[in-house]
């Protein structure tokens, strides 16, 4: 029986123990690491017949010893044969979307640079894709544009864009069904298959985001739709894997033109597609609130079909127990990442975080098996399934029944590592559920040109994966629960009405944009209001030569803090040190020590109500205030944007993301349960 992991040391520390746990938690005692601590629990846990598994394994989490495993297997970044050529493949696509997720929950630079490894090969220098073949026109060819997103948003090295281009190009020439939808490939006319969605549509969906195609998303939510009018059993809600509009195919039922099996994994590939194309859906867009529900109708079906006695999911959902049929591992991990991501971004009820742990219990015990030596194997994955050709696979039961399955499967592993991801999550997602956290866009309101020649804003931006992004920041709060905006105005009461907190990044001074917005007194006037009414500001200044110290103070001294013109921590050249602060751990914020890096400070000086947190020598570095019912938290640096926290550049010693997980739990705490920002302040009578 192989169990659970707990990730040390900061994320599961978002929430008390449960009641009947409390006096176990207490007698193990203070001095024991947290993580060590939480394993313990979940054995008693288990034991008793809690929510979690009675075995513990290694200390490190699930989606890391699989990852680290995967970057061993497949060590040169091709999972194809040695000596085939060059291709794209979901294989590879779907084992890179977990070594992202990885690199995302833990900024270790060997997975960043494992994936630009892996997609080098395929980039010509100008951005073309050798190994695109013209003419075949595959939506399998579409996954890996979303680590062309990626690597071109961090790095940005235009090939990557291009190369993105080149793929997004190839969807607006792609053959189409009478009724709107994506062919599957040029071989198969007519036809639309559920795998197809996860290849294409999250990739198709961020490249329009990103690269303002608005227009787009219509056609995003059609091909969703189609699939689901056509291929769903009225009877069971499950999805058969795919359409033939045409009705000519002999897998094709005669009435309706859908394949006559739900097969799990087709059904997995469409609930990842959905969970992973949502977020990048405007918010007022029409199709959004459809593709929510669509998910719901998924997820209450998928549920309905989890095996009550081992938690997992079969090759063909509706028959466990036909003759042939047995369970699966990449359904099983694709729905258990999907039902634990909705629920984690708001668009699934909590309950069904309960199937996906039952799930994720399963998959420990029936699939997962590790070595002495650290190892570790996945079984029990379908070789990939696909519908005609020659020989001829005619979607019978039979037919899915007879299908083998393989260890080690570069698209299981990858469904496997995102499922660990999500699980890893769900502790720490509770806490920011409802919440919403603003970034500031006024007083920093930075723009640069994008590579369709747009004007678009960055600097400290949610969307921004560049060095000086607030891209990572952004996850951690999305890993807890925590919804992101951005606010483009001067902050109002109404404004700041939508979200719980409100963050202000190096507010700008003349220097870093010619026509800066300062903060004058009824800026103040307005911010202070909200947060009396229980908003939670966080100011992140900067030193004087990057950002407007002495406009923005207005807004500071409301809460009895004052950033003072001071060069403190200066750093020259790489001399990291010269930047380093040690964080004892054992404090309001930080449970554990840190050593982060700051450069170019400046100092704060205080009165009531403010208080230090953070001194270097006589400087006050890091401070707080309540006010009202709210919280002001002021740092002197904005140490949290990408450059310091993405780990490609500082040393392995600085954590700044790993204190910065610690720092939105904090953050997230502050958050008043009883009251809404607004209510109060218009008690005070404050005019928007």
């Amino acid at each position: 029986m192989v169990g659970f992991n707990a990730k040390p040391p900061a994320r599961f520390e978002t929430q008390q123990p449960p009641a009947l746990l409390c006096g176990i938690w207490n007698i193990l005692g203070a001095q024991m690491k947290l993580h060590t601590r939480f394993a313990l629990i979940l054995l008693f846990a288990g034991l008793a017949g809690g929510a979690l598994s009675a075995a513990y394994g290694a200390e490190q989490p699930w989606s890391q010893r699989a990852a680290n495993a995967a970057l061993e297997r497949w060590a040169d970044g091709r999972v194809t044969p040695a000596g085939a050529p060059l291709a794209w493949t979901h294989e590879q696509g779907t084992l890179l979307d977990g070594i992202d997720a990885v690199w995302l929950n833990t900024v270790d630079r060997r997975y960043f640079e494992y994936i630009m490894k892996s997609v080098d090969p395929l980039v010509a220098a100008d951005g073309s894709l050798p190994a695109l073949k013209p003419g075949e026109n595959r939506l399998v060819d579409m996954q890996l544009g979303r680590q062309l997103m990626l690597l071109y948003g961090v790095t940005t090295h235009r090939k990557y864009f291009k190369a993105a281009t080149v793929l997004y190009d190839h969807l607006s020439h792609q053959q189409r069904t009478p009724s709107g939808g994506f062919w599957a490939a040029q071989n198969t006319p007519n036809q639309m298959t559920l795998d197809e969605t996860y290849e294409a549509l999250p990739f198709y969906a961020d490249y329009a985001l990103t690269y303002h195609h608005p227009e787009a998303f219509a056609d995003i939510t059609k091909q969703f739709v189609l699939l689901q009018q056509h291929t769903r059993d009225a009877k069971t809600g499950l999805l058969h894997q795919a359409w033939d509009e045409s009705k000519q195919e002999r897998w094709a039922e005669k009435s309706t033109g859908a394949s006559s099996q739900a097969w799990g994994r087709g059904m997995g590939w469409y609930m990842m597609a959905l969970v992973d194309t949502l977020p990048n859906y405007p918010e007022n867009d029409p199709g959004r609130k459809q593709l929510i529900a669509i998910l719901a109708r998924d997820a209450a079906a998928v549920a309905r079909y989890q095996n009550a006695a081992n938690g997992l999911w079969y090759e063909v959902l509706d028959k466990a127990g036909a003759k042939g049929n047995y369970p699966e591992a990449s359904a099983s991990c694709m729905f258990v990442y999907a039902l634990a991501k909705g629920v984690r971004l708001g668009y699934l009820p909590e309950r069904y975080d309960a199937v996906a742990e039952r799930g994720y219990r399963g998959i420990l015990s029936h699939f997962v098996t590790t070595g002495p030596d650290g190892s570790f194997t996945l079984k029990g994955t379908v070789e990939p399934t696909d519908l005609g050709g020659t020989p001829y696979h005619d979607g019978s039961y039979g037919f899915y029944a007879s299908q083998k399955t393989i260890a080690d499967s570069p698209m299981g592993v990858g469904a496997f590592i995102l499922a660990s991801t999500e699980i890893e999550n769900v502790q720490n997602a509770r806490l920011g559920r409802g919440k919403t956290v603003m970034v500031d866009a006024w007083f920093n309101s930075q723009k640069r040109t994008d590579p369709t020649g747009r004007e678009i804003y960055f600097h400290y931006k949610w969307d921004d994966w560049s060095p000086a992004g607030f891209s990572l920041f952004g996850h951690i709060f999305h890993n807890f629960g925590a919804k992101t905006t951005t606010l483009y105005a001067a902050p109002t009461v109404a404004g700041l009405s939508k979200a719980q907190v409100f963050i202000i990044a190096s507010p700008d001074n003349v220097d870093k944009n010619p026509h800066p917005h300062y903060a004058n007194a009824q800026d103040a006037t307005q911010i202070a209001a909200w947060v009396k009414g229980g908003g939670v500001l966080v100011i992140l200044e900067n030193d004087t030569s990057f950002a407007d110290l002495d406009h923005f103070n207005v807004v500071a001294e409301k809460y009895g803090m004052h950033f003072n013109s001071m060069l403190r921590k200066h750093v020259i050249g790489t001399n990291w040190a010269m930047g380093k602060i040690d964080l004892a751990g054992n404090g309001p914020i930080f449970h554990h020590p840190y050593t982060i890096y700051v450069k170019d400070v400046c100092t704060i000086s205080l009165k009531p109500p403010a208080t230090p947190l953070l001194k270097d020598g006589s400087d006050i570095l890091m401070a707080e205030a309540k006010y009202g019912k709210g919280t002001v938290f002021a740092f002197v640096d904005p140490w949290l944007y990408n450059e310091y926290t993405d780990g490609r550049k500082l040393p392995a010693e600085y954590q700044n993301y790993a204190a910065g997980e610690e720092f939105v739990r904090w953050i997230l705490e502050q958050v008043p349960h009883e009251a809404k920002p607004a209510s109060a302040a218009k008690a005070a009578g404050v005019m928007h």
